[in-house]
């Protein structure tokens, strides 16, 4: 068998820490931004992680 590409699509998107959790942005953070509330713009902010099934979707999309 040969070696399986890597997704460059998912790879620009999802980043590996150094413990191995894979981390992703969040969605509605770019534009539109006066209708949405403080609380709710703060949380876009942060990062989220990528769990569960989708998780190891992605790790095989990376490669990992």
């Amino acid at each position: 068998m040969p070696k399986m590409k890597t997704h460059k699509g998912t790879a620009k998107r999802i980043k590996i820490t150094s413990t191995g959790k894979l981390t992703r942005r969040r969605a509605f953070g770019s534009h539109m931004l006066a209708k949405k509330s403080k609380s709710r713009k703060r949380n876009i902010k942060s990062n989220a992680t990528v769990t569960g099934a989708m998780a190891k979707n992605v790790k095989r999309a990376l490669g990992i």
